[in-house]
């Protein structure tokens, strides 16, 4: 933690001279000691601290001051430090003022003027405010604070983004903390715009943009290099696999992701049928590992860039932003996964992210203390995001649409849900509604056998309804089926033939698309098997795939 400060306030020169040479003789080896002439001048002063989490241990003021007294001062200055110690300084005067002020403000202590000897008449009251501050006060954030409301869309994906990039951060939330809404209020005049981030360094983001906001937390967002050997589109399991085998096998790779390493799996809770994990681990511990590992090996990782096309000048690949920059290559692969698809029913758009999520919106479960949540979904990932709502949720109602979960779900996951007693599955069962003003409320449910309807109280709804793939950036480049799945090897030869424009006298690769040198891995590719070992097994057969590929050019 960085020194705490002791401010004083006096706006007589010599007074205020008088006071700071003796709180620095005695106090300047663990506290810095801040002075100020006036009420105002304090208090943006006091503002800036609390902009940059500084903490505050000890407010000694002047009572007597033009524009705004001693008494004054504290009663703003303690909403943005409530635990700092306050103490006045008075004239014989001013005590009845100071004695009223007890019980006004909760004053510690105020103490007559002059204090000589400050050996006798300042340092042990102080030493002993301050000492029992030190027993008090929390330790304060050392990191990002994100300050916002709950049900607020745009504060929901600036945590989420955070949180699925291992970035730590605190929540304050405006509703239930004044302090966090005056800070916000201080630091954007004018209507409140949310989120406010508040950054180590003092700095502040309003509304930031997540491109923004990655950069400012120390993410890299920017290639260091025009061109590169082998550039990997998406960082779920399949992108990670492969950027770890493509850098120790010496390819200058590039991985890029408009999210966060970890993809869809990196929202998981708990992956237990993982090779050489007996106890499981959680999507974002494995994601972390691989982007640890990837980057020691010497692949370049950015965050928070959308590939939008990719284009061919041969022999070279070109991946273009969504800032408009492009990069260079030699061989390109495509594993951007998938999304899952968006529930239409009446409510939901208007809901979502205001207590309507899409995964497992890890970063919202500990909101939900006991609390009635919702899951809609039968497969893996509906099933680990159950089990997990049900650490916190005083009960989770999932909505499966077919006859039993074990139609799409591992059976370990089957039997785990039927253990765990504050999970409920509600088969042949849809959600035709979603209900509430600001925040969700209720779920229309209709049983798909019976047509039975009902209306019930929801505080939060997590969707896994099936998943599209993210191939826009190829459409019109390679081969996609009917879905937009991405064919690759066999899966495009026409009654066994190469199709018109494939000029290479050999067949394509097992991973490779219609077009040499562009590969594809992962659950954006038709056939792929969903599983995360598939996955990254897929993206180290890719960069196999990509040597033979690179021989031959």
């Amino acid at each position: 933690m960085a020194k705490p400060i002791i401010i004083t306030v006096d706006d007589e020169l010599q007074v205020r001279n008088a006071i700071e040479r003796d709180l620095r003789r005695h106090y300047r080896g663990d506290y810095r000691i801040v002075k100020a002439a006036s009420g105002a001048e304090a208090l943006d002063a006091v503002r800036q601290f609390k902009q940059r989490n500084d903490p505050v241990a000890l407010l000694l003021v002047d009572q007597r001051m033009p524009e705004m007294s001693g008494t004054e001062f504290l009663q703003q200055a303690i909403i943005f430090y409530p635990e700092a110690r306050k103490v006045l300084l008075t004239a014989y005067a001013d005590t009845e003022a100071a004695i009223a002020s007890i019980n006004r403000i909760g004053l510690d202590y105020y103490l007559m003027k002059p204090w000589d000897p400050p050996d006798q008449h300042l340092y042990p009251v102080l030493d002993g405010l301050l000492d029992d501050w030190w027993q008090t006060v929390p330790v304060p954030f050392d990191g990002i604070r994100v300050a916002g409301t709950l049900w607020s869309p745009a504060c929901h994906d600036v945590k989420d983004f955070l949180a699925r990039n291992r970035v730590p951060y605190q929540w304050l939330d405006i509703e239930t903390d004044a302090a966090a809404r005056q800070l916000v209020e201080s630091a954007a005049p004018g209507p409140v715009r949310l989120p406010v981030v508040f950054l180590a360094d003092g700095s502040v983001l309003i509304e930031p943009d997540l491109r923004t906001l990655a950069a400012r937390a120390g993410l890299q967002t920017q290639a260091t290099q025009p061109f590169y050997d082998f550039v990997i589109v998406g960082a779920g399991p399949a992108g990670l696999g492969a950027a770890v085998y493509g850098a120790s096998e010496g390819l200058r790779t590039l991985l890029l992701d408009k999210h966060a390493t970890g993809g869809q799996a990196g929202t998981s809770s708990l992956i237990e049928n993982y090779l050489g994990f007996p106890k499981g681990l959680s999507g974002a511990e494995l994601a972390q590992r691989a982007t640890v590992q990837a980057r020691r090996l010497g692949a370049e990782i950015l965050t928070a860039q959308e590939a939008v096309a990719v284009r061919v000048e041969d022999p070279y690949r070109y991946v273009r932003l969504a800032d408009g920059t492009e990069i260079g290559c030699r061989a390109v692969l495509i594993a951007t996964g998938v999304t899952v698809k968006r529930l239409a029913a009446p409510g939901v758009e208007r809901l979502t992210g205001a207590g309507i999520y899409y995964g497992a919106a890890l970063t919202e479960a500990a909101n939900y203390r006991q609390q009635h949540v919702f899951v809609v979904g039968g497969a893996n990932s509906a099933g680990q995001g159950a089990l997990f709502f049900s650490r916190y949720a005083s009960q989770v109602s999932m909505v499966v649409r077919a006859a039993s979960l074990a139609t799409s779900m591992s059976q370990y996951l089957v039997n785990q849900i039927a253990a765990t007693p504050n999970i409920e599955v509600l088969t042949h069962t849809d959600v035709i509604e979603t209900l509430g003003a600001a925040r969700l409320e209720a779920l229309t449910l209709r049983h798909s056998q019976t047509g039975q309807v009902q209306t019930l109280p929801a505080a939060a709804l997590f969707l896994f309804i099936g998943a599209a793939p993210h191939s826009s950036l190829v459409a019109g480049v390679v081969e996609r089926n009917s879905a937009g799945f991405i064919l690759t090897g066999q899966d495009w030869l026409l009654d066994g033939k190469r199709p018109p424009g494939w000029r290479l006298k050999r067949d394509p690769f097992l991973l490779e698309t219609s077009v040499p040198g562009i590969f594809a891995a992962g659950d954006v590719r038709q056939g792929a098997v969903r599983r995360v070992a598939s996955a990254v097994g897929e993206g180290a057969i890719a960069v196999s795939l990509v040597h033979q590929y690179l021989k031959a050019v």
